[in-house]
């Protein structure tokens, strides 16, 4: 009978050390294939990785070294000058992250420098915009000022996260860019009563934006309608509000723009009642000086109010 003893302990010992040599052969070369494999893959891994940093850098270094973006022409100064008639003053576009050029004053000529910074959902900009702006363009009409407009955006906080404040800014900026003789149409329409909305509404779409050109009397409205619509000038609606913000207003002694509306006239800061018409009338006639009266027409007498 058989012992039941398996088949190695019929081996030599020398034959099982052999065994167990080739047993062990085996499993060495079995570790070094697995570990060539993870070699390989954390090898490729590695390689992935610094492609991928590499792609990241890449990009960084490409969107660092792109074009700022546009500006609107007829925007040098950040704003928009309109002269006798509502003629804007030519500028060539800036990029929307250079630093703006101020229009020079002429103090010689008597004519008056008005500005104004203004956002387009600021109901006190509507409120300056309804009681002055027949006076204001009575003066521009008859060549006594010109007027020059900084839109601005403070106020996208209260659009319901529509950004109202950067798309009616832009829109002006489209106007301004393409049809600049229109710009002050548009601009007063926005800040009329029954057509600014009022804080925390989402503000007009920018169909709306779009439909007013027409009420406006802009010309070249699909031009501008794409503008519009793709926000052509996001970017330096951005820059643009930033730089009002913290340098200070050019061609006068003030500061950088706490708020809107802040007008000026020839430099000095208007601080009355943004609903008073004899106010600011007596304002721009204390600014002027002695000539005033002499080098402008009659202005409109304010309508009672009832």
């Amino acid at each position: 009978m058989s012992n039941g003893n398996s088949g190695d302990s019929r081996l030599t010992k020398n034959e099982r050390r052999e065994a167990a040599r080739e047993k062990a052969r085996i499993q060495r070369d079995e570790q070094k294939k697995k570990d060539r494999r993870t070699k390989w893959i954390l090898q490729g891994s590695v390689g992935l990785a610094l492609v991928a940093i590499v792609a990241v850098i890449a990009l960084v270094l490409v969107n660092s070294n792109q074009p700022a973006g546009p500006g609107p022409r007829n925007f040098a100064s950040d704003g928009i000058q309109l002269n006798q008639g509502f003629i804007a003053t030519p500028a060539e576009a800036h990029a929307s992250d250079a630093e703006p050029t101020p229009n020079v004053r002429d103090e010689e000529s008597g004519v008056l420098d008005i500005q104004m910074y203004v956002d387009y959902l600021c109901p006190i900009c509507g409120a300056f915009e309804q009681t002055n702006a027949e006076y204001i363009e009575s003066l521009v009409e008859n060549g006594a000022a010109t007027l020059e407009i900084h839109p601005i955006t403070i106020l996208d906080r209260l659009a319901q996260g529509q950004r109202y404040s950067s798309r009616a800014a832009n829109a002006v900026a489209c106007v301004a860019d393409t049809s600049p003789n229109d710009f002050y149409s548009y601009h007063n329409l926005l800040l009329s009563e029954g057509i600014q909305p009022e804080e925390n509404t989402t503000g007009l779409s920018n169909v709306d934006l779009i439909e007013l050109l027409d009420i406006a009397g802009v010309e070249n409205t699909d031009a501008i309608a794409e503008c519009i619509d793709d926000e052509t000038f996001k970017t330096w609606v951005k820059n643009s509000t930033a730089r009002a913000l913290t340098e200070d207003i050019p061609n006068s002694d003030v500061g950088p723009v706490t708020g809107t509306p802040t007008v000026l006239v020839n430099g000095v800061k208007y601080e009355g009642a943004v609903n008073d018409l004899a106010s600011f009338q007596a304002f721009v006639i204390q600014v002027a000086g002695d000539n005033f009266n002499e080098n402008s027409t009659p202005t409109p007498t304010p309508t009672p109010e009832p």
